[in-house]
């Protein structure tokens, strides 16, 4: 019965890590199947909305002209909201390198390219267990049957009970995730084009910051479709609970500020989702291989939380786990230490160079994030208001009024806490 359930690569989860590695391999000329537990690849993802053009290119080549895009992104803002109240930073550059998708449309075309270079893809399954034999994993045990594999690659999100279960990695804890919560508005191109100021397939990204998050260490975002708006936000999980506050209401408030209002009036809700999202960064990633096994993607908290970074890592640590498998499959080993190549690549590529860089930031924000979410945007939002209004008081003195401003509504000691923090920060970040 096992000779009839083997293969030669079995990878859990198709989502683009799981997809990106199932593919690296079948184009090797190797065996390879690729389990899904929804009705198709993507029905279960939710993120915020963009892909990256160069790792998706590394992939899929000819992604751009064959695959099904929303808008090529071409303006980043900035958005500081206050109370009632905003300062807006904007970036443009017309050779946007980051795409809008929907993952249920992109996923799914990704599979389908996988199958068309070989992956068999199982929709519709979930696994179990795994099966060892002798401390090595061989297969993998679903609600109805075994099947065997020379190698496993676990590429199924960020909760990966598989690589629990074997003692790759621990629980997750609260401070180790943020919950986000998303919304898709449907709202005619034309109007789209029009609030946001970009031509037909020109789209433009929102990621927001302050009163929103309710001093909480979270980050909002908004993302323009071809005929929707994507709009959401994501706070840690253990200050969701701490504070007894439900994240869908943070998001009602979100939609109701004076800044983003406007850009969603109108719109009809097509969908509503949450998801987990590993924040715990480098200090967090666990055991990525071991005899028969990998681990890659969100499994293996691969997100770069700084810049808003997942399905990039997710598809190049799968295509590294992908590399790795077709070379152990060369030299029949599939031990620890023939698996261990992964871990080096990882460690040779952008990954685990930007994940170490920003390890402390965490660390080093969250003690402080009422003040740097709180304080700070509602202070650069009253110095726009100072500047820009005419009321007839000399300027001198509303700048005077300002300056001592910040003296006594925050605490000098408090002023020089902050300051230690950022230089902390950016010592970690650029020398350390």
């Amino acid at each position: 019965m096992r000779n009839e359930n083997k293969t030669q690569v079995i990878v859990v989860g198709g989502g683009p890590a799981g997809i990106a590695c199932a593919i690296t391999i079948a184009r090797a000329g190797k065996e390879v199947v690729l389990i899904e537990r929804g009705k198709f690849s993507g029905s279960k993802n939710v993120f915020g909305g963009a892909i990256y053009a160069k790792p998706t290119r590394e992939i899929f080549p000819d992604f751009e002209e064959k695959a099904p895009l929303e808008r090529r992104n071409i303006e980043h803002k900035y958005a500081l909201l206050g109370q009632d109240d905003g300062t807006i930073i904007s970036y443009k550059n017309k050779c946007g390198e980051s795409y809008t998708v929907i993952r249920g449309k992109f996923d799914r075309w990704m599979a389908d390219e996988a199958q068309k270079e070989g992956v068999i893809l199982v929709e519709e399954t979930v696994v179990r267990d795994l099966i060892l034999e002798n401390g090595t994993v061989v297969g993998v045990r679903t609600e109805v049957e075994e099947y065997y594999a020379d190698i496993v690659v676990l590429a199924d999100g960020v909760n990966s009970l598989l690589a629990r279960k074997i003692g790759l990695r621990g629980s997750l804890k609260p401070e180790d995730v943020a919950l986000s919560v998303k919304e898709v508005i449907k709202l005619p191109e034309e109007v789209i084009n029009e609030r946001f100021h970009v031509e037909s397939n020109e789209g433009c990204v929102y990621e927001i910051f302050g009163s929103s998050m309710a001093g909480m260490l979270g980050l909002g975002f908004l993302y323009t479709n071809k005929n929707s708006i994507s709009i959401g936000l994501g706070v840690t999980l253990s200050e969701l609970i701490e504070k007894s506050l439900r994240p869908y209401d943070l998001l009602d408030k979100l939609k109701q500020h004076p800044q983003i209002a406007p850009l969603i009036k109108g719109g009809e809700l097509l969908e509503y989702s949450a998801h987990l999202i590993p924040e715990g960064g480098y200090k967090k990633i666990p055991m990525l291989y071991n005899a028969g096994v990998m681990v890659c993607g969100d499994a293996a908290m691969f997100v770069n939380n700084m810049h808003w970074e997942g399905t990039n890592l997710a598809m190049i640590s799968g295509k590294l786990a992908g590399e790795t498998a077709v070379i152990a499959l060369g030299k029949n080993d599939f031990s620890a230490e023939s698996l261990s190549r992964y871990q080096t690549e990882l460690e040779n590529s952008f990954i685990i160079k930007d994940l170490r860089t920003y390890q402390d930031l965490m660390s080093g924000v969250s003690s402080r994030v009422s003040e740097f979410l709180g304080y700070y945007p509602e202070k650069i939002n009253s110095f726009f208001e100072m500047f820009t209004s005419v009321d007839c008081i000399p300027k001198r003195e509303k700048y005077h009024k300002f300056i001592k401003s910040l003296f006594t509504d925050r605490k000098i000691s408090e002023l020089f806490k902050d300051g230690w923090t950022v230089l902390k920060l950016l010592w970690s970040i650029l020398i350390k």
